[in-house]
């Protein structure tokens, strides 16, 4: 395989986590009784420009398809973070009644509602039928179709070019990723600007956060190589933020590099310099990766086991692809965790794929009352722990697995 920017020869391995079905692919009873399709889960880095990416196997159209299940609007921090997103936006760029914004994987709505509300125009771009449903239902206008350099030019050409745009946990979604770039350069205005955010690479190597890897996600990002990106497609990252979202997040924002005039702020320096430290550009840096996934997954395995012996009973919550990554890699199957819980109904009563653990809704843990719960999303603990405080008569044990085995009393 070679790099997805650069084309360099792949050869260094982070991690193979074997084989998986996609982590949104989940199962209704009519399909648990059909096959499915499995595919490897192998991460490879590139040596010149340090890209790091899942092998190429299942194509996007298949993974974002019109059963694609996740919705952002089911995480009340998820809402309340996108929501101060915008209302800082808007005094930071000035945004007003004469400015459009544009999401780019806009989903249900989540974040372009607020947008709506401040009296901004908008449009959404969101590729999932289910998803792009959910946000015109609150009466948001979504092209639904995948990005990139095509459809920019389409909307260009209806005068549609964005003011700020905006891409949450999409880019390392992206199969091309120079082609999604230039695309977003040729939409922006010549004094708009951009947002990315995504889980920032670092936070998974040095937090063992094997879990965030899955085939939905092609690239796993960071600042130093997003700069050689961004260049080469004619953006300039001029400010950089971290964000707690997601395990630890990067917000990155850029400029036209043609039309662009605010000076580049001196944390994009100070970020590199600490990426470069922590040794992103060496092989050595990436080496242990592997061993440290199968540490955590081996220390899950034992204390499941340990509490089937004494006959203690594990379920887990959120039935996220993280927790479907987490399963199928440990081998983990409902004779060791019976059910997930979740608060989506486009996934309740449907079975997690590879691992087929049921789906259930909340009522669930308050008619039984498991020994342990094993909170899979664990970048939502503590909204989730006190989400079910409140609304079950949960009197158990909290479980989190990464990154390393811990009981929450």
């Amino acid at each position: 395989m070679k790099c997805r920017h650069c084309k360099e020869k792949l050869k260094l391995p982070l991690i193979n986590l074997g084989s998986a079905p996609p982590s949104n692919a989940y199962l209704s009873n009519q399909t648990l009784h059909s096959p499915e399709r499995w595919f490897p889960l192998r991460v490879l880095v590139c040596e010149r420009c340090w890209l790091v990416q899942t092998e190429d196997f299942a194509e996007a159209d298949y993974l974002f398809d019109k059963e694609y299940a996740y919705f952002s609007s089911f995480s009340t921090s998820w809402l309340q973070h996108s929501k101060q997103y915008v209302n800082d936006m808007i005094e930071r760029f000035s945004l007003n009644k004469k400015s459009h914004v544009i999401e780019i994987a806009a989903n249900d709505g989540y974040l372009l509602q607020y947008v709506k509300k401040a009296n901004i125009p908008c449009t959404g771009i969101e590729p999932t039928s289910k998803a792009a449903q959910a946000a015109r239902k609150k009466g948001i206008d979504i092209i639904e179709s995948f990005f990139g350099v095509k459809l920019a030019k389409e909307l260009v050409k209806k005068g549609k070019q964005a003011d700020l745009i905006t891409a949450k946990n999409v880019l390392a979604h992206v199969p091309d990723i120079n082609d999604f770039v230039k695309g977003v350069s040729l939409l922006l205005k010549p004094q708009g600007k951009v947002t990315f955010e995504f889980p920032h690479l670092l936070n998974l190597i040095n937090k063992h956060q094997f879990d965030t890897i899955y085939h939905e996600h092609f690239s796993y990002l960071s600042l130093t190589t997003l700069e050689t990106i961004f260049k080469k497609n004619g953006l300039q990252i001029f400010d950089v933020e971290e964000q707690p979202t997601h395990g630890g997040s990067l917000r990155l924002f850029a400029q036209r590099y043609d039309t662009g005039l605010l000076s580049v702020s001196k944390k994009v320096n100070d970020l590199t310099k600490k990426e470069i430290k922590a040794g992103i550009r060496t092989r050595d840096y990436y080496k242990n990766f592997q061993k440290k996934a199968n540490i955590i997954k081996d220390n899950l395995l034992s204390f499941l086991i340990k509490a089937k012996k004494n006959n203690k009973k594990v379920v887990a919550y959120g039935a996220a692809a993280k927790g479907n990554t987490l399963l199928n890699y440990a081998g983990i199957r409902p004779d060791l965790v019976n059910y997930v819980v979740d608060r989506n109904p486009n996934k309740q009563n449907k079975f997690m794929p590879g691992s087929r653990i049921p789906i259930r809704d909340e009522s669930f843990l308050k008619k039984d009352n498991p020994d342990y719960i094993l909170i899979l999303p664990w970048n939502l603990k503590n909204e989730i722990i006190k989400q079910i405080v409140s609304n079950t008569n949960f009197a158990g044990k909290f479980v989190i697995a990464i990154p390393k085995l811990e009981i929450i009393e």
